[in-house]
């Protein structure tokens, strides 16, 4: 017995022999220009455990320079993730040696704090985002039917701006930034799981599986239920997981969203082509048709935008007298049905009005299959910015995110 624990011990605290103390590592720019661009390496080449840390330098002719860096476990694989900063020409490599150390102390430029009912990311003591696990009720004398959790509010530009909305009273169902699904076919029969008034479905936050900060980036993985409501009661049919990652890059705040789906029951989920479905974004009420504008990939303007495909859509607006502030949404090529249909509200949305709202509604126009025992993925990047956006910032930063830099591992 006193073996056996010895060679317990000996594997927990060891590594193994084959484990390398040092890896190079060369980050190709490729085909674009890069500019304080999110690059990631699989470096389990280095047998790390989550005992341990990894320290980076890049090699700039003879001297090594220190690079921030963050190691996140990501199923059970070590993630290296740092920041490619300034600009790096296309055609062009860089090089870096990634070294295992002892745990290490983060500076905690990138954190998350839990409110006991959600979960606030923040740059440098700057909120960029609240998820909100717990569930949010309607005001009062409005029916509790349009009560929800899981979803994202406030999302803020870098100067403190609020740029999303939730609970407006020409749409009690909209939350920020949310990803319900509206034609839901299972077992026969069709739900609704975005129109809560309806009473056919929703979604329900379920629980944090895991959270993550320091110099880098901070994050969460939450896990989230699809209700739908039948007459023999509520059911499960398919749940998903949201990864969120703030990045620690200059001049905005830079997020990842990606959902996971997976029908969780022996039937598939088929997802019915419908205007409008998944990944939405209802902006905040101080715009309208007077004091803000849309513009696409694809060169459409606020007019011409509903029911185009687009790589990305941004909105900037007026807020208030605090200047003008706004949101680029980014779409990944492999996503489904990618470049996506995209949903948006016209100048004559509510009256006239011209509130934003924008939608990536990859089944607007297409029929989606779940099958069981699958996982189906959706990725879109988000950059929250004040000023204004240009094309060829927001081309920039979808070639990033689209077509990272190439990365080699060398022993």
């Amino acid at each position: 017995m006193k073996q056996f624990i010895l060679i317990i011990c000996c594997w927990l605290f060891s590594l193994p022999l084959w484990a390398a103390e040092t890896v190079k590592i060369v980050v190709e720019a490729g085909n674009f220009e890069r500019k304080d661009c999110v690059i990631s390496a699989d470096i389990s080449v280095l047998g790390t455990r989550e005992v341990f840390s990894v320290a980076l330098f890049e090699k700039i002719d003879k001297k090594k320079k220190p690079v921030k860096c963050q190691l996140i476990w990501e199923e059970k694989k070590p993630v290296l993730y740092w920041i490619l900063d300034g600009v790096t020409p296309a055609g062009t490599s860089r090089e870096f040696i990634a070294k295992r150390i002892k745990v290490h102390q983060e500076t905690g430029t990138m954190k998350v704090s839990d409110t006991g009912t959600a979960l606030v990311l923040k740059k440098n003591g700057n909120e960029v985002l609240q998820y909100n696990y717990a569930v949010t009720f309607p005001p009062a004398g409005i029916d509790l039917a349009y009560q929800r959790s899981g979803f994202i509010h406030p999302a803020y530009s870098p100067s403190g701006n609020v740029l999303t909305a939730i609970q407006p009273k020409d749409h009690y169902h909209h939350y920020g930034i949310w990803n319900p699904w509206t034609r839901i076919e299972y077992d026969g029969k069709i739900y609704d799981l975005w129109n809560l008034g309806d009473k056919q479905g929703t979604v329900r936050a379920r629980d944090i599986e895991c959270t993550y900060q320091g110099d880098v980036c901070a994050g969460y993985k939450a896990m989230l239920d699809h209700y739908i409501f039948t007459p023999s009661g509520e059911k499960v049919i398919m749940d998903e997981s949201w990864n969120i990652k703030a990045w620690n890059v200059a001049d905005g705040f830079l997020w990842d969203f990606e959902s996971g789906l997976h029908p969780s029951t022996d039937l598939p989920v088929l997802i019915k082509a419908y205007r409008y479905a998944g990944f939405g974004w209802r902006a905040t009420e101080e715009w309208t048709k007077e004091n803000s504008e849309m513009f696409t990939s694809e060169g459409k303007t606020r007019q011409r935008i509903d029911g185009t495909t687009a790589r990305w859509i941004y909105v900037t607006g007026q807020c208030g007298n605090r200047g003008r502030s706004g949101m680029l949404f980014l779409g990944h090529p492999e996503n489904y049905n990618a470049p996506e249909p995209l949903r948006i509200w016209d100048e004559n949305a509510n009256g006239g009005r011209g509130d934003a709202f924008v939608n990536f509604a990859p089944t607007k126009n297409k029929d989606w299959k779940l099958m069981p025992g699958e996982h189906y993925k959706l990725c879109y990047r988000i950059f929250s910015y004040d000023g204004e956006m240009t094309r060829e910032r927001a081309d920039r930063l979808w070639n990033d995110f689209a077509y990272p830099p190439k990365v080699t591992i060398k022993q």
